[in-house]
């Protein structure tokens, strides 16, 4: 596995203040809960325990015993996942490229089946294969009534799945079973047809690559039914993050009638990848010469990339970027004003999002799983991933059975 890079202090400090800042009385009750049910269990074990593939401090990879979820509440759930899929953030994650602490409980991207739910849930049952959105959300509160359910009040700020102590305690989805507090508002059903290991990443990357495209490509192929979608992914060749989400943003630009969808990367196997997946690939030092586009969509997670898709995005257009763990970084400011330049940054709301990306891959105008590397299964997932984690691998997806 590579060496592991420290991350800098000051990103730790402006993550930390950006999870405890906003909310830290809820956040530290989540957390105080945490510990007490872990030590009681120390003292008198009453929960079950179940098998969890646990990124340690080191970021090695292995499987461990650790509480089962308790029985779901009576809006809860419990599920046991069936296919689950890395994310681009994951590599980052086990090599402590990010300002997540270790040890944690791996993996948010899954498609599971209901093995119990609580006494007022309507609209799943037991046996129902479900997209389990990788961030908590009640459906209930202000945020979650207007679609905004990556912001739900209800919970924790970014209480989310496979981040351990930065995403609230909630386990990970390479796991025996995954506890789900809110059924009714989170759970997607699959449509029938859709194979889960196709659709495992709904729960995240997918969505997130179709958030970037989808709210401003009609109003600009309206425009100019040419108009071009620039997508930004590595600049520098060596890079911890893995790119399904800037492919998936791509496929998302096909679906949706783009004839002109750019795709630029320094990592030849990625242009490959892009290149067989129907994407113009080109590489940094090409976007010289290249005109300034209405829709930049930056999936770089640096300032460098930032600035880049920035200076790249035409006047009175739209650049849409994931953003950077990193605690600043500088934009053009003034170049923005001149331009009228709209910069979006932000997470997905995903559980909102979810239906409508199903809808373009039950039709077969998305196909998810052509981004996909490799096949495998769980119980293999220590020795998948590790792999996974050591190369420049896209998507790996395991299964179970």
């Amino acid at each position: 596995m590579r060496q592991l890079v420290t991350t800098d202090p000051r990103d730790l400090a402006a993550a930390s203040q950006a999870l405890f800042g906003w909310s830290a009385g809820q956040r530290a009750s989540r957390l105080r809960e945490a510990a007490t049910v872990a030590a009681l269990e120390q003292v008198r074990p009453r929960r079950e325990r179940m098998r969890a593939l646990v990124a340690g401090q080191d970021g090695r990879l292995a499987w461990r015993r650790v509480l089962a979820p308790p029985p779901p509440g009576p809006l809860g759930a419990t599920v046991h996942p069936i296919a689950m899929a890395t994310c681009d953030l994951d590599r980052a994650l086990v090599l402590g490229r990010t300002p997540f602490p270790r040890p944690l409980q791996l993996g948010h991207e899954c498609v599971a089946e209901v093995v119990a739910v609580g006494s007022r849930v309507r609209t799943v049952r037991v046996g129902d294969r479900v997209v389990v959105p990788f961030e908590i959300s009640c459906g209930e509160c202000g945020a979650c009534r207007t679609g905004l359910t990556g912001s739900c009040r209800a919970v924790p700020p970014a209480s989310m799945y496979g981040f351990g102590l930065a995403g609230g305690h909630w386990g990970g989805a390479y796991a025996d079973l995954v506890g789900v507090p809110f059924a009714d508002a989170m759970l997607v059903p699959l449509p029938e047809g859709v194979p889960p290991a196709a659709a495992a990443s709904l729960a995240d990357t997918v969505c997130d690559g179709f958030r970037h495209v989808a709210p401003h490509l009609p109003r600009l192929l309206e425009r100019d039914p040419d108009a071009e979608v620039l997508i930004i992914g590595a600049l520098p060749a060596r890079y911890p993050f893995s790119v399904s989400t800037a492919l998936y943003a791509g496929l998302t630009a096909r679906s949706m009638g783009a004839r002109r969808v750019t795709f630029c990367d320094a990592r030849g196997q990625v242009r490959e990848e892009a290149a067989r997946l129907g994407l113009e690939a080109i590489r940094p030092a090409e976007l010289r010469r290249r005109d300034l586009a209405p829709l930049v969509v930056d999936i770089s997670g640096s300032p460098r990339g930032m600035r880049t898709a920035l200076a790249k995005t035409a006047p009175d257009g739209v650049c849409s970027s994931v953003g950077t763990l990193r605690h600043s970084a500088r934009i053009p400011a003034s170049l923005l004003f001149i331009r009228n330049v709209t910069l979006h940054i932000g997470r997905a709301h995903t559980r909102t999002l979810i239906p409508r990306v199903l809808e373009l891959v039950t039709t077969g105008a998305l196909r998810p799983e052509t981004v996909t590397t490799r096949l495998a299964d769980l119980d293999d997932a220590p020795e998948v991933l590790t792999d996974h984690m050591a190369t420049d691998a896209t998507k790996t997806v395991l299964t179970t059975g």
